[in-house]
């Protein structure tokens, strides 16, 4: 995104006073390789491939702000491939993890995580050092450090079938495993901080895991760990939660948590989230990324765009879709948002 999306971007997200709705869309590996043709390994491992391509993305629709900007990963691979579970590659689609702690007791063998030199992480941060200033002489900011969330990384780690029986049968062991995911993913984030500088002013989180569990399991073994992970860092940072799975169980939990904005999916009607968190976070979302972003036409996107702002009326809200843009949402449909979005932005100007 430009230095002046961001700045927009964050008075949403702080909800505070702006002139119109922003519109901003999580776009990674699942999309991008497919909408500019580029294969997923050439995307992941040829550097210039992948700066050319997410170029020509934010060039294409310079209305959008895609989030979180220039976004260096693997799709889910950097944080299980530095807790060491084995990575497989292809292609024309996303790397999978390969489930490898089959014993939760032996978390406590396990050694620290180091950003700076464990798997895709190292990998990534010198990808930043190499591409920061030339994204930066081109016009555009890297506001964020991404991660995903502490009940995720661990069911990478450890599956996630077995991860909630372990809350079940073993809670002591289960709260072993996400203290050393917690640990290595704040251990992550500030390292690419650290590497990245100081326009680094916030934190993206995602974990769909927690969309898994109950109330009182969320309370238990995830709201603490969010909790810490968002006060690891500064105050005045934006913090940005996704949980494109189920958010019954967190939603009104997220602001005590930390987090400034939400990016949910298309279980619940946005009004009905916007009723549940009565001001305290701003929504992301929720255009229908499959059935409508995918399977739609132009039109039908330009209706389901319209139906979500109205249903808000414009407040504390940020446009997007019910989690990332899914792979082959055509371009012409991106563009639709976008047309609907200026007209419910100029509709509320005149009123």
């Amino acid at each position: 995104m430009r230095p002046e999306q961001w700045e927009h971007y964050k008075r949403a997200a702080k909800r505070q006073p702006i002139d119109r709705v922003p519109i901003s869309l999580i776009i990674d590996s699942p999309w991008i390789p497919g909408h500019t043709g580029v294969k997923h390994m050439d995307f992941y491992f040829d550097p210039e491939a992948w700066f050319q391509a997410t170029l020509s993305v934010v060039q294409e629709f310079p209305e959008v702000i895609f989030f979180p900007g220039w976004w260096i990963e693997y799709g889910m691979a950097i944080e299980p491939s530095a807790l060491g579970s084995r990575i497989r590659f292809w292609d024309y689609q996303p790397p999978s993890e390969a489930h490898m702690l089959f014993h939760l007791e032996d978390v406590e063998q396990l050694q620290p995580v180091d950003p700076m030199s464990d798997g895709f992480m190292a990998v990534a941060l010198h990808r930043y050092r190499m591409h920061k200033q030339r994204i930066f002489d081109a016009g555009y900011t890297i506001p964020f450090a991404t991660a995903r969330g502490p009940l995720c990384t661990a069911s990478f780690f450890r599956g996630v079938e077995r991860l909630i029986w372990d809350m079940v049968e073993d809670p002591e062991g289960t709260h072993k495993l996400l203290r050393y995911t917690t640990d290595a993913l704040i251990a992550w984030l500030k390292a690419q901080a650290q590497v990245i500088g100081p326009c680094v002013e916030g934190i993206f989180i995602l974990d769909d895991i927690v969309g898994f569990v109950g109330p009182n399991e969320y309370m238990e073994f995830a709201h603490p760990y969010m909790k810490e992970i968002c006060d690891a860092f500064p105050k005045d940072w934006v913090k940005v939660y996704h949980n494109d799975a189920n958010v019954d169980a967190c939603v009104e939990h997220l602001p005590e948590a930390g987090f400034d904005v939400l990016n949910f999916g298309k279980q619940f009607d946005i009004a009905e989230i916007q009723a549940r968190v009565r001001g305290r976070l701003t929504l992301m979302g929720n255009v229908n990324p499959l059935e409508i972003g995918v399977r739609g036409t132009p039109e039908e996107v330009k209706k389901e765009t319209l139906r979500v702002l109205e249903a808000t009326g414009g407040e504390g809200i940020i446009l997007s879709m019910g989690g990332g843009v899914s792979p082959g949402m055509p371009g012409a449909n991106i563009r639709a948002m976008v047309e609907a979005l200026s007209e419910f932005n100029r509709a509320r100007v005149a009123v």
